[in-house]
Parts: C-alpha cells; sequence; structure tokens
C-alpha cells in the first residue's frame, strides 16, 4: 500500500487519524520511557549518522529495514505510528525519499524535520550543481537532484551538523553531548576524507564502471570518473544497445573491474565482465547494509574502507 492510499484512507475514517496528526498526544507522549529523545529517520546513512551523534541520549528507529534496497521502499502504517511517536525525523532529501513530501503533510506541530542535505551543493542529474536552499517552492520533480552526497565524506560531515544542530535543538541538556559526538566524528570524517585523497590520487586509472550512477561526489571529491551500466535507478536493467556500449567501452579503455552493489543483483555486471575478462566487486553505494554487514556489525566508515580497498585495486 503506498503512501498516498494509506493517507486516503485516514482521510476516509479507516485508518485512525491519530496515526497521521498525533491527535491526543500530549508531551510526555513523544519521548521515550526513559526520558530519550525519540528519532525516527528514513534509510540507513541517516540512522548510522543519528546513532554517531545521539549516542545513549537518544531512541532511534531507522524506516527501510536491513537488506533493503530503499529507492523503491514506502512506508507503512507501522511507519506512520512511529512517525506519531518521534520527537524527531531525519531523511536525506534531495530526491532520495520521493515519499517524504505526502508522509509529512499531516505531521505533529511538535515533530522537529531534518532535511540532512540542505546545505550540501548538490549535483543535478546531469553532473551540474547548484545549492539545495535555492530551490525551496520551486516547482521540481522527483528525480532532478543526485541524492547518493554521503558519500563524498565532506558531505557526510555537513548531514551531520544538520543532525547534531537539531538534536540541540530538541535537547538542550544534552546539547554538549550531542556537540562532543559530531566533533568526534567530524574529526573521523576528515581523516578518512585525507585517506581517500592519499590513496587515489596517485593511482594511474581514473575511471569506474558502475552499476549504477551512485558515486557522483566521491568521484568529484577524488578526480574521478564513474560510467554508469544504468542512470540514478539501482532496479533497472540496461537495453541490448546500451550493454554493447558498456561492453564496448570497458575493452577499450582495459578497465579491470565492473563494481556491483550489496542490495541489488550484479547479474548484469557478471555478465559484462564475463563477456570483457573483467572481474565483478562490490562497491557500496551505503544505502542500505546486507544482513551479512548488519550482523558483522559494519557502519559507515568500514564500510567506505571496503570501498577505498575496491577502489585501490580496481584503478591501479
Amino acid at each position: 500500500m503506498n503512501i498516498k492510499r494509506i493517507l486516503a484512507l485516514a482521510c476516509a475514517g479507516t485508518l485512525s487519524l491519530s496515526l497521521l496528526t498525533g491527535c491526543g498526544a500530549q508531551p510526555s507522549d513523544t519521548a521515550a520511557g526513559d526520558g530519550r529523545l525519540r528519532v525516527l529517520t528514513s534509510f540507513y546513512p541517516m540512522y548510522d549518522f543519528a546513532c554517531k551523534i545521539g549516542g545513549d541520549c537518544i531512541d532511534v528507529t531507522n524506516m527501510v529495514p536491513s537488506g533493503t534496497e530503499p529507492h523503491d521502499w514506502e512506508p507503512s502504517t507501522n511507519d506512520l505510528k512511529n512517525l506519531e511517536k518521534a520527537d524527531v525525523f531525519i531523511y536525506n532529501g534531495a530526491d532520495m525519499e520521493p515519499w517524504a513530501d505526502d508522509l509529512l503533510v499531516s505531521r505533529s506541530d511538535t515533530l522537529r524535520v531534518v532535511e540532512a542535505s540542505e546545505n550540501v551543493e548538490l549535483r543535478t542529474t546531469d553532473g551540474e550543481h547548484e545549492h539545495a536552499h535555492e530551490h525551496e517552492g520551486a516547482d521540481h520533480h522527483h528525480g532532478d537532484f543526485d541524492p547518493h552526497v554521503w558519500l563524498d565524506p565532506e558531505n557526510a560531515k555537513i548531514e551531520m551538523e544538520a543532525i547534531k544542530d537539531a538534536l540541540c535543538a530538541a535537547d538542550p541538556e544534552n546539547s554538549t553531548v550531542f556537540q562532543s559526538n559530531y566533533e568526534k566524528y567530524a574529526a573521523e570524517l576528515d581523516a578518512l576524507d585525507k585517506e581517500y585523497s592519499d590513496t587515489l590520487s596517485p593511482l594511474p586509472n581514473r575511471t569506474i564502471v558502475v552499476a549504477h550512477e551512485a558515486f557522483g561526489y566521491l568521484c568529484d571529491a577524488y578526480g574521478l570518473t564513474q560510467v554508469g551500466i544504468e542512470g540514478l535507478s539501482p532496479d533497472s536493467e540496461p537495453d541490448p544497445g546500451r550493454m554493447a556500449e558498456v561492453i564496448d567501452f570497458v575493452r577499450e579503455h582495459s578497465i579491470s573491474t565492473i563494481f556491483f552493489e550489496e542490495l541489488v543483483s550484479p547479474k548484469v555486471a557478471e555478465a559484462i565482465a564475463s563477456e570483457t575478462g573483467a572481474q565483478a566487486k562490490m562497491l557500496s553505494p551505503l544505502e542500505g547494509l546486507s544482513d551479512e554487514q548488519a550482523a558483522a556489525g559494519a557502519d559507515y566508515f568500514s564500510v567506505m574502507h571496503d570501498n577505498l580497498a575496491a577502489l585501490m585495486e580496481a584503478l591501479k
């Protein structure tokens, strides 16, 4: 059931309107039973960043389950219940969560909403750069922007800062904790950025072939070029003409590795690798963790380090 259908049922009385509006909720109802802020996040990077900044001071629920590709996921009635109870809702924005506008139409007046990418310079779908805040209220359609901002560590730092600011405003008593956690992880992001730059800058090859074009921000940051088998949608399949173009490109440029993702079938990447003699390997867009990654305790930093190792091997 999509979000518009859920909202329609609520308005018709089939679902309780209190799920959508928070009717009858008192201030004490919106905080976790132990007094911590209740934070709802849209998908994995927002969840991980919120956990890192909030620490033990917040109670975090993530909407997109582990092992689920988030691009075509839509909220359930249970997610609407969680939104009613939340003090803070954190989402990426930049067209990553096309359902968010509908979800927030009937939000509680007390809900603090964080669009984490608001202060990031966004890439448009044609690779140009624009500031997101310049387009507030403009007639833009989903798909105008590349949402994968978090793959550049400097952008991840901007997103963490937005989350930190919101948590400080929602819970001033713990603001020193949030600020301290932010400073710790901001320093780690700066170190990660330097490690990427130092590792990738001397490598002779500068082009990667990827399943879908999720790596534009990362490539921009470190002087790389991505060639996508498909565009920004990870679950579409290329037509035979596009497959032939990519195969020719791989052969012409002696590309050694075709990258696929953990949450999407690798069959197209494997077919191109088999045809060209390249290897098929994983490069994570960090849209979510696989069940295996989650069980192993992976996080943003561990996956980004795995990505760096994969890139170093492919570009040497």
